[in-house]
């Protein structure tokens, strides 16, 4: 699984709890967003995280 920014956005959209801890990990350590992104991705959706599963069917083509 890779970590690709236009799918991160497209989970955090509609995901009330991924946009706090964005912005916690962004105040926290005082990353800008693109980082934080990526480090939210690393931390709640990579490797059996939280969101893996929903991030992984955002990769599926629809039919």
């Amino acid at each position: 699984m890779r970590y690709i920014k236009s799918q991160m956005k497209e989970l955090m959209k509609d995901n009330r709890e991924l946009q706090i801890r964005l912005k916690e990990i962004m105040d926290e350590l005082g990353l800008e967003r693109n980082y934080a992104l990526k480090a939210l991705y690393h931390a709640e959706v990579a490797e059996g995280g939280k969101y893996q599963q929903a991030y992984q069917a955002l990769d599926k083509p629809k039919d």
